[in-house]
């Protein structure tokens, strides 16, 4: 707050003038003056109505401490590891060394043979977000403080335009995002063009923090886009320095598919998968693969749900393009089975889009992560409940499409791809947090146990355990995907911006202490694009000077 920074330099200030006795009272009386008029002017909305968990229902706890020191605990990056102490103050990692001694002002946790790691950030969620003539039951308190109980410290959640209007979108997801209670940053999704998108994507770029757009190929007559549109927004990403992303399903097939379905009969949740098979993802994910290349602009398809757009992504970048590709939670460790389920209130859970594939692509997404041709994971967390899963029961069309997975992820992909051998720790480090923070351009502020990164720590136990269940999880959702899904590897400790937010089970957050995390242009995978470019040009041998004809 404005006040806390006044009152941090004037009374350096006062001590080091040396100040009279009385000079020094009256300030106090100042410095008393002003809190209690910020506790006036600026109330807690959200503490008003009682809303948080914990000890932090009105704000950071007063026991909080500003200096916390991990002692003896495996500190793993994307790099490396190590056996070190990890010193913070105010926020911020100070230093990372071992046997650091500090004073008893300093709050000290013992991670000895415990992982120290920087804490996850999730690519791909939907929160507070308005879709299929409903609105998701997790917002972003709710979401986030299920996030930080799984060890995500930060999250990218993508705004969709009112209206087809980016700056209207932006304003609204701004009030949505007021009662957050971590870091977070936007995609924002394009659902037309014209001239004031066009400039209204400079905006977003250079002056909102806005460094990717989304493009969906998929949801004929409401957010689908037309190659044409797709062609212009690649474009226009590549001269801000933006990232292109993409919901890759050919969305006129789907369209069929759903009419065939309900055609034959086929009206249950069942139908969803049946009517966009995996074979429409792999034809989408090539096709804006191709585009890309053509334009020669770095591309990123989101939640990659089968083998079919993996291996299109694998061809892609053996080639050299820069192509990044997304699994998901739900996609690593469910298989569509459960769509068969008898009751409908059970296999409506699973509808998403794409949806979760049949037995063996889960496996081929695990190798694909281990081997790289896969660079991190999300979740897609978008959450409706039972009642709005049933708007569908007569026709799976209508069934909102959405699972839960941000507060699952950590523990998911530790059980299914560390304590499995697929991957090392410093891998498991790179695909949850340190790739998301290099392809979003906020390494190392991000993704990193690093002298001046951000204070954003686990502390995972691997020999603790953990089962997943709606009766314990903090999302608002009423069932969980997971259900009953057990495993090894706990986050124990969660550290967001300094602050101790998840520890003995316990979790203590407030609405409205997250921070909006602006997000630069030109990450790493533009590096040497322009030099691709101007190959292409001096390959062209064109045009070709050729005498005109005398007539």
């Amino acid at each position: 707050m404005w006040w806390l920074h006044f009152l941090v330099v004037n009374f350096k200030m006062r001590l080091m003038n040396c100040c009279s006795t009385p000079y020094l009272l009256r300030f106090l009386l100042i410095v008393f003056f002003i809190i209690a008029s910020a506790s006036i002017s600026e109330p807690n909305q959200f503490c008003d109505a009682g809303i948080g968990y914990g000890e932090s229902t009105c704000g950071i706890p007063s026991s909080a401490s500003s200096k916390l020191l991990i002692k003896g605990g495996t500190v793993v990056n994307a790099q490396h590891q190590e056996i070190a102490d990890v010193y913070v103050e105010d926020g911020i990692i100070v230093a990372v060394k071992p046997n650091i001694r500090v004073g008893d002002d300093v709050t000290v946790l013992d991670a000895t043979g415990k992982f120290v790691m920087p804490g996850g950030i999730d690519p791909h969620t939907h929160l507070d977000f308005e879709f299929m003539g409903t609105e998701t039951v997790d917002d972003f308190f709710s979401g986030q403080a299920a996030a930080l109980a799984g060890g995500t410290t930060m999250h990218i959640d993508f705004v969709i335009p009112v209206d087809g209007s980016l700056t209207a979108g932006f304003e609204a997801y701004e009030k949505k995002a007021k009662k957050s209670c971590m870091d977070y940053g936007f995609h924002m999704a394009i659902t037309k063009w014209d001239e004031t998108v066009s400039k209204e994507m400079e905006l977003m770029v250079k002056e909102k923090g806005i460094n990717s757009f989304k493009f969906f190929m998929a949801y004929k007559g409401a957010l689908m886009i037309n190659d044409d549109l797709l062609l212009e927004g690649f474009k226009k990403c590549k001269s801000l320095g933006a990232l292109a992303m993409v919901h890759a399903e050919n969305g006129d097939a789907v369209y069929e598919g759903q009419k065939r379905m309900i055609e034959l009969g086929i009206t249950g949740p069942e139908g969803h998968a049946l009517s966009r098979p995996a074979v429409l993802e792999g034809e989408a994910t090539a096709r804006a693969i191709r585009l890309a290349s053509f334009v020669n602009n770095p591309l990123y398809v989101v939640h990659v749900m089968s083998i079919d757009a993996m291996e299109e992504i694998a061809k892609a970048r053996k080639e050299g393009q820069r192509v990044i590709g997304e699994p998901v939670v739900s996609g690593l460790v469910l298989d569509e089975s459960w769509l068969w389920h008898p009751d409908f209130k059970t296999a409506a859970r699973y509808v998403m889009s794409p949806p979760i594939r049949k037995r063996g692509h889960d496996k081929a997404l695990q190798g694909a992560l281990s081997t790289g041709v896969l660079q991190l994971v999300g979740t897609d967390h978008c959450a409706f409940n039972s009642t709005q899963k049933a708007f569908g029961i007569d026709d799976f069309r209508k069934i909102p499409n959405g699972v839960n997975g941000i507060e699952e992820r950590m523990h998911l992909v530790w059980n299914t791809m560390v304590e499995s051998g697929q991957i090392s720790v410093t891998d498991y480090v790179r695909l949850t947090s340190t790739e998301c923070a290099r392809i979003f351009n906020v390494y190392p502020r991000k993704g990193a146990i690093l002298a001046g990164s951000d204070a954003d720590i686990i502390i995972l136990n691997p020999n603790a355990s953990f089962e997943i269940t709606a009766k314990s999880h903090h999302s608002r959702l009423d069932a969980n995907v997971y259900e009953g899904k057990k495993g090894k590897g706990k986050v124990e400790v969660t550290i967001a911006g300094g602050r101790i937010v998840w520890q003995n089970n316990e979790l203590k957050v407030a609405p409205g202490t997250g921070r909006y995390i602006k997000m630069p242009p030109f990450s790493y995978l533009y590096d040497g694009i322009d030099k691709i470019d101007a190959a292409y040009l001096s390959s062209l041998q064109a045009p070709v000077n050729r005498a005109k004809s005398a007539s």
